[in-house]
């Protein structure tokens, strides 16, 4: 794939036209914070924000999405989105988010769903310009990426080093004026890069990403759970700003008739209660500790055990900033066991 230079007035030229002929999701002020938003002009564009409020997992998985129409007689159709967009500023740690889901979402029961909105996608990501106030992802070895995106963005000053990682990337970067990237053009890029690699890091663990799976087997009833969950307003928002929750729920409703509507899934969170109430109104984690418990053991074991090891936070600081009472912060979590049990 091929690695160019475009000056920031011919990227601006470039976005522009794209817009034009396609649809463009941007990253753009949304008060004092930032968002991703469809985007009218390369002008509203923000590469340099910190982090976005919501993760680009809602293009992928919308907050609520009809799967299917239903009518009296027992038929049915299949409801899918078939829009192609583009999605601009996508940070190196969201990307990898995206990555996890996208192995998810294909493993064991393919999703069509999800996987026609991913295909749907180019991703046009950013490396980082301002780290956040709660962005800890050089710790979890997630402040860059290497794969994933169609083209990834690097501000070197005076334009930026775009790298194609796909054919589509690659046809993409072709509408675009370009020159090919000199040796001081990667140099910056990669100075920028290792950078990163450290200074993504407001909160330090003390431990390798790899030892938290075997430091979590041995925690399972370490008191952090219940002294943490004393605390917790069940509300959920750690779950919903999280790039690499993808649990849902599904129901049918109906329209006037009674006899035609549609069904739906929703996002739903392992912190909220009432997630696991089965038939017969047993709920096999109604305790809150347990229910707090799981949202770690989620993210640094069991879906580490699906994924060849790779773990569920990739440190973007979400959840950090959305809780009220500041007990989300995993490094926090995984920190207090380290100095309990120790490493192996």
């Amino acid at each position: 794939m091929s690695i160019k230079k475009i000056t920031k007035q011919a990227f601006a030229n470039f976005i522009d036209n794209l817009i034009k002929t396609a649809t463009v999701y941007g990253v753009q002020p949304k008060g004092e914070r930032f968002d991703f938003a469809p985007l009218a002009s390369a002008k509203d564009l923000r590469l340099d924000y910190d982090v976005t409020l919501l993760p680009p997992k809602r293009f992928f998985q919308p907050t609520t999405e009809t799967l299917l129409t239903f009518d009296g007689e027992g038929r049915y159709k299949s409801n899918f989105d078939n829009e192609n967009f583009i999605l601009l500023g996508v940070h190196p740690y969201d990307m990898v988010a995206i990555n996890q889901m996208d192995k998810i979402f294909s493993k064991d029961y393919y999703d069509e769903h999800y996987m026609k909105r991913r295909n749907n996608a180019t991703i046009i990501a950013c490396d980082v310009l301002t780290p956040s106030e709660n962005v800890f992802a050089a710790s979890m070895g997630m402040a860059t990426v290497s794969e994933g995106f169609d083209i990834l963005l690097t501000d070197i000053g005076d334009g930026y080093v775009a790298e194609a990682g796909t054919e589509k990337g690659n046809a993409l970067l072709a509408k675009a004026e370009t020159t090919d990237a000199n040796e001081k053009d990667l140099e910056k890029r990669q100075k920028l890069q290792q950078d990163n690699q450290k200074n993504l890091n407001k909160h330090k663990l003390k431990c390798k990403p790899s030892d938290i799976p075997n430091l979590l087997e041995r925690a399972y009833k370490h008191p952090v759970w219940e002294e943490k969950a004393k605390t917790c307003f069940s509300c959920g928002s750690c779950n919903t700003v999280c790039p690499t929750c993808y649990c849902f729920n599904v129901q049918d409703s109906f329209n006037w008739d009674l006899k035609s509507g549609k069904r739906q899934r929703t996002w739903d969170g392992c912190l909220l209660d009432g997630f696991t109430k089965v038939a017969g109104e047993h709920e096999f984690r109604s305790n809150r500790a347990d229910r707090f418990r799981h949202r770690f053991y989620r993210k640094g074991k069991y879906v580490p055990e699906k994924l060849n090891g790779q773990i569920s936070c990739v440190g973007c600081g979400r959840c950090v900033g959305a809780c009220l009472p500041d007990i989300a912060n995993p490094v926090k979590v995984f920190n207090r066991l380290v100095d309990d049990l120790g490493l192996l």
